[in-house]
C-alpha cells in the first residue's frame, strides 16, 4: 500500500503509482472526506487513518465505513484511546 503525501504530482510520481498499482499495489490518497462534516484536524487526520486501517483490514471505530449500520463517532469526538 502507498499513501502518497507529497503534492503536486509529478509525472514521475505517477508513472511510479501506476507501475506500483499494476504490480498490485493498492493507491490510497490521503485525501479526507468533507461529506463527513469534519469539526476538527484530528476528524480529517482520523478519517485518512480509517480508510487506511481499512486496506490493511484493522479493526477500528474512528469512522464508519460506508454503508456500515455502525454510527460514526460524533463529530469532534476523540475516540482514540487517551
Amino acid at each position: 500500500m502507498l499513501v502518497p503525501r507529497e503534492t503536486p504530482l509529478s509525472v514521475i510520481h505517477l508513472e511510479n503509482m501506476l507501475a506500483l498499482a499494476r504490480a498490485g499495489a493498492v493507491i490510497v490518497p490521503p485525501a479526507p472526506g468533507f461529506y463527513a462534516r469534519p469539526q476538527a484536524i484530528a476528524d480529517l487526520v482520523d478519517f485518512v487513518v480509517a480508510r487506511v486501517l481499512d486496506q490493511l483490514h484493522v479493526p477500528h471505530t474512528l469512522v464508519a465505513r460506508w454503508g456500515d449500520d455502525r454510527a460514526p463517532p460524533a463529530p469532534g469526538a476523540d475516540s482514540r484511546p487517551a
